[in-house]
């Protein structure tokens, strides 16, 4: 009985074999993606540069889009490496911009201490407990204004450069913050309450195809 136990697991085991090998070497890819990033293959802090990081990360991609149309894979290695391919391309402008910046976080667990800090610090100026009206009516104002409230003498630089920015170029940001906020405000309605969302937007629809 046990003999035959053995056999069972032996042949299931070689059945799985060749799909266990490809899912090892598609594994490899994304830890690969992951080095290149971490900067691991570094010597000295002084070779990781976002130029640096972006040369080896769009050489990975190229490799990847070679492998994916290659005919030798297999329909399943095609698609799950596709994918990969097209999520890394579509987060390739985010990606490099890290590393020539001292202190900027780098990770996801870097990012979160980053933002429960600048939660915390609004928490106890305005003593509310949520902060995602600060966020919708501020966005990304709001990282920009923590960091160079962490800097030597931040305050009055951030005045500096401020009264250095054109009446243009004030305007264009200006604009581009209202669509942001616009945007995230929609995405904030949408999602509690859903129901109600839709129907303003049919209503609004039936009112344009009437005019």
């Amino acid at each position: 009985m046990r003999l035959k136990r053995l056999q069972e697991i032996v042949r299931l085991h070689e059945q799985k074999k060749e799909a266990l090998v490809s899912i090892q070497k598609m594994r490899e890819w994304v830890l690969e993606a992951e080095a290149i990033f971490d900067g691991s293959w570094a010597s000295c802090p002084e070779e990781r540069s976002n130029d640096t990081v972006a040369e080896r990360f769009d050489a990975y991609l190229v490799r990847l889009l070679h492998v994916v149309n290659g005919e030798e894979r297999t329909e399943d290695e095609k698609m799950r490496l596709g994918h990969l391919f097209k999520v890394l391309t579509h987060m390739r402008p985010y990606l490099t911009h890290c590393y020539d910046r001292e202190g900027f976080p780098r990770t996801n667990n870097e990012m979160e201490q980053t933002i429960h800090a600048v939660k915390a610090r609004y928490r106890r100026i305005s003593g509310r407990k949520g902060w995602n009206g600060y966020i919708l009516r501020y966005g990304r104002c709001v990282a920009y204004y923590e960091y160079w409230m962490k800097q030597p003498d931040g305050e009055f630089l951030l005045e500096s450069r401020l009264r250095d920015v054109s009446t243009t170029s004030w305007q264009s940001t200006r604009q581009q913050t209202r669509q942001s906020h616009q945007e995230q405000l929609n995405r904030s309605r949408f999602r509690r309450h859903p129901v109600e969302y839709l129907a303003t937007l049919e209503k609004r629809w039936e009112q344009t195809l009437r005019t």
